[in-house]
């Protein structure tokens, strides 16, 4: 796997990144429903973002990573030397430890990198970060599952590498 570029750090998210990690979600979000559906697909995944949906996903994570500290991670990106303020190049989220027996797993529940830091390494120390975590955590079966859209070649060349095998299918419908 890659190094780092190069004032690239992963570390635990913190509540400060919000606003970032929030801008990194939306991406994630909407790159759900581009390439791989319809239109409909993305007007979907747009169409839940509201302030709503912000503020709850926010509080969520935020209970998440203090019930569970480091089951979300962030690659912080330092900023040039115009910009003060570093910014968020990818994270990383698996689910915490009270929540492993949803799928008698580990779960990585998200893994998103900015694209302009995609092939730089991040996503495998994004990946790496959290695989170590799972490890941490006391869990019914020694193994993570995750839920990647068949469409998805970037992803699924991804998750290939790091040995994930297919493991079922995921359904849907909606309530």
């Amino acid at each position: 796997m890659s190094d780092l570029p190069e004032g690239v750090a992963v570390r635990p998210y913190e509540p400060t990144d919000a606003d970032a990690f929030w801008e990194l979600k939306r991406g994630f979000e909407l790159g759900i429903g581009e390439g791989t559906g319809g239109d409909d697909k993305l007007d979907t995944y747009e169409a839940k973002l509201t302030d709503d949906y912000r503020e709850r996903y926010l509080s969520w994570v935020a209970r998440c990573t203090t019930d569970d500290p480091g089951c979300v991670v962030v690659a912080e990106a330092e900023k040039g030397e115009d910009d003060t303020e570093p910014s968020l190049a990818g994270y990383a989220f698996a689910l915490p430890e009270e929540m492993t027996f949803i799928w008698d797993a580990a779960v990585l529940n998200e893994i998103f990198v900015a694209p302009e830091f995609r092939g730089t390494g991040v996503a495998d120390a994004l990946m790496q970060a959290v695989l170590d975590h799972a490890r941490s955590q006391d869990l019914p079966l020694d193994r993570m599952v995750l839920d990647v859209d068949e469409a998805n070649d970037r992803a699924r060349a991804f998750y290939d590498r790091y040995g994930f095998d297919h493991w079922g299918e995921l359904v849907a419908r909606d309530l």
